[in-house]
């Protein structure tokens, strides 16, 4: 008995779009970080976009961190 998950590619690229689209349109920490407020700059750079999920495919998805 294998334990192997058949994984949609299609719903996988939809969800990390989703992700990301939501970090570039509705996240507060970050449209703040990308205006340049330091603060948001310095939790996204160092914290947020190492844990957040949205961060993370905002990265894979556009090929930029998420502050800048």
């Amino acid at each position: 008995m294998t334990n192997e998950i058949d994984i949609n590619e299609e719903n996988v690229d939809e969800d990390l779009k989703k992700k990301a689209d939501f970090c570039k349109d509705k996240c507060p920490v970050c449209n703040r970080a990308r205006e340049g407020k330091k603060i948001s700059k310095f939790f996204v750079k160092h914290i947020d976009r190492k844990v957040c999920p949205m961060c993370k495919a905002y990265e894979e998805v556009y090929g930029k961190k998420a502050y800048e």
